[in-house]
């Protein structure tokens, strides 16, 4: 992937920028993650037996939409959003049939020609498909790097033997995008030619934006370092032509000690081959980006 910029005055700057409502907002998800960090693990489980629950007598017709069918695909979502989420699943059916009312459900009309109706392959039950679930979040979303990332993580390569098949391609979200005028169109418009392939992680999607969004070249995603055609590291977020690695680390690597010794035997190694790395933490990230962005500045002024 070839590097390049976007100009302050595009589609993220005037969705996701610097503006004091949304780093307020970027803060709150970061304190709230880390101050308990089972917290939000807790309340997506608890979601997700509610909806199960609910499909044990769901009528043939309906199936599950926007937040929760994003939960049963376990795709990332802002914690804010998680924890605010009221326990009734989001329920719809196909227009003209009459909208669930029931107690218990938050029901939903859905137009048949801009939906696709799958079966969960784990869960049996049915649900918007991944990528008609990501149109319907268009309209949820309030920050466009959200519905980034969560494109990012429909479409996520298998780059690692952990790693699911991916459960969109970007074709398929264009494919949404194109297939007609909904709630959220304009925020969807927007985030599809950012999405990438090759972010594991939502953390990583915004550290992207925030690099792209303060026009800095767009570095590539988990690229294989190769030394004598052996791989000897994934990086995050490299600028391979200056050697300058972006590092995000979340709170199990901060947290975990194998991890943790993984981790620094690794950035010895890059080091050794003579590599800058900068690590981001998720707080530094999320309530100091200007001074993740100064530091990656250093870091290629010191190679250019």
């Amino acid at each position: 992937m070839r590097a390049r910029t976007v100009e302050r005055g595009d589609a993220l700057h005037a969705g996701a920028s610097n503006s004091d409502a949304r780093h307020a907002a970027a803060q709150r998800d970061a304190r709230r993650a880390a101050a308990k960090p089972g917290r939000v693990t807790r309340k997506e489980a608890e979601l997700r037996e509610h909806a199960l629950a609910y499909a044990l007598v769901m009528p043939a017709n309906q199936f599950f939409t926007h937040l929760t069918a994003a939960l049963l695909w376990g795709v990332p979502l802002p914690p804010r959003l998680i924890l605010a989420a009221p326990l009734e699943p989001d329920v719809g059916v196909l227009s003209p049939a009459r909208v669930p009312r029931n107690h218990g459900v938050h029901g939903h009309a859905v137009h048949a020609d801009r939906a696709s109706v799958v079966t969960h392959p784990r869960y049996r039950v049915q649900l918007a498909s991944p990528a008609t679930t990501w149109a319907m979040l268009g309209a949820v979303l309030t920050d466009l790097r959200d519905l980034v990332a969560l494109g990012d993580a429909l479409v996520r390569e298998q780059m690692f033997s952990s790693t699911p098949p991916p459960l969109a391609t970007i074709a398929n979200l264009a494919a949404v995008v194109g297939s007609g005028r909904r709630v959220g169109i304009a925020s969807l418009r927007d985030a599809l030619p950012m999405i990438r392939t090759r972010s594991a992680s939502r953390p990583e999607t915004w550290l992207r934006l925030l690099l792209v969004g303060a026009g800095l070249p767009e570095p590539d995603l988990n690229w294989e370092l190769r030394v004598d055609g052996a791989v000897v590291a994934v990086i995050d977020l490299p600028y391979p032509e200056l050697k300058v690695a972006i590092e995000y680390e979340g709170e199990h690597h901060l947290t975990d000690g194998e991890q943790w010794d993984s981790d620094i035997a690794r950035y010895e190694d890059l080091a050794a081959q003579g590599w800058i790395v900068v690590w981001v933490t998720r707080e530094q990230l999320f309530r100091w980006p200007e001074n993740v962005l100064k530091r990656v500045r250093r870091a290629r002024a010191d190679r250019l």
